[in-house]
């Protein structure tokens, strides 16, 4: 998968070789490559391999070796978030498995470009036909918004509560699948094939069902992490942009701004995203469940007329935000940051 990440990047001075077998370097000139990147895999599902003392001094012993030969070491987290990696536990109490690196190394974390690419490929060559103008002979939306939460992260929880005691979420479809007690999706809704009281802990989260944004008028993208120092995207902004669906997004200070840094275009003229610029994580909560409200007394008030518009409006933003994902040249360009971080670091004495 790293291969097919370092594969899609558009830097026309550079040229990249690589072995995911450490013991296929012999079949390389090492002395002949400009810079050496040596990555160390640090997915947390290695972690059944941490309490393993012989695994631990082969490591070392290969990283020795490749010091040796000039080799700078990569520790890579693409699937994770900075703040994942500060925590150190995640998924169920999972510990990311801890490496002892005495040399200089780069740690790499996912975050804008990792799942941009993964979910690029995974869904490049799909046909999507989500559905937004007509439902039979008219227009219609059955709920407000689709609001998606797995795991139970505190920041998920706080802004859950509040939607939820607010009566914000009544005519929403609404999930939280590890809250007690679980709140799952109607089997209409799930993926096709999955019993919802049976979903997957992996391997679907990045699965697209279009009806469920068919019928909801707006999605409320419930991001991994909401601290300030980072901005980390996953599937779950990725899957309404690729649903030509209008978003807000609990995530990280300044994460729309990224967004339209990259490319893409946000609702600011439709409606407010100034929680956008709230550095305050729970005065972001304040200002999205203020928004959210707003967004429903419209919608009571006139009724599908207000969210027809809004669909009208933005038809042309919501078509070039699908068209900037599945654009492999502007994809490219965000791989080619993540890449000259690397060779940076490379080059540094």
């Amino acid at each position: 998968m790293i291969e097919r990440f370092i594969d899609q990047h558009s830097m026309s001075d550079q040229l990249f070789d690589y072995t995911g077998e450490y013991y296929t370097l012999h079949n390389y000139d090492v002395d002949s490559y400009d810079r050496r990147l040596a990555m160390i895999d640090m997915r947390f599902h290695n972690d059944r391999l941490g309490g393993n003392s012989n695994y631990h001094k082969d490591l070392q012993d290969r990283m020795a070796l490749l010091h040796q030969q000039g080799f700078k070491f990569i520790l890579a987290y693409p699937w994770e978030s900075q703040e994942n990696i500060r925590t150190e536990t995640f998924m169920e109490g999972r510990k990311i498995p801890k490496v002892r690196v005495p040399y200089p190394h780069y740690t790499w974390t996912g975050g804008v470009s990792w799942f941009w690419f993964y979910m690029f490929n995974k869904h490049n060559d799909r046909n999507f036909k989500t559905t937004h103008d007509h439902h039979g002979s008219y227009w219609y939306k059955k709920h407000d918004f689709l609001y998606l939460n797995k795991g139970a992260r505190d920041h998920r929880v706080k802004l859950y509560e509040r939607l939820l005691g607010r009566g914000v979420l009544d005519n929403s479809i609404h999930t939280f699948i590890e809250r007690k007690p679980p709140k799952r999706l109607d089997s209409k809704y799930e993926l096709p094939g999955i019993d919802p009281e049976q979903y997957p802990r992996w391997g679907k989260d990045q699965d697209l069902y279009e009806l469920p944004y068919e019928d909801t008028v707006l999605s409320l993208v419930s991001e991994t992490n909401d601290v300030e120092d980072e901005v980390f995207m996953t599937e779950k902004i990725w899957k309404p942009i690729m649903a030509q669906q209008p978003f807000i997004v609990h995530g990280n200070y300044l994460y729309l701004q990224k967004l339209r840094e990259m490319g893409f275009r946000t609702f600011n003229n439709y409606f407010d995203e100034s929680y956008d610029l709230e550095k305050d994580r729970d005065k972001r909560i304040d200002k999205i469940v203020s928004l959210c409200e707003n967004l429903k007394l419209k919608c009571d008030r006139e009724g599908n007329q207000q969210w027809r518009d809004l669909y009208m409006q933005t038809k042309a933003l919501r078509q070039h935000n699908y068209d900037v994902f599945f654009d492999q040249q502007k994809l490219s360009v965000e791989i080619n940051k993540t890449l000259n971080l690397f060779l940076e670091f490379a080059d540094r004495g």
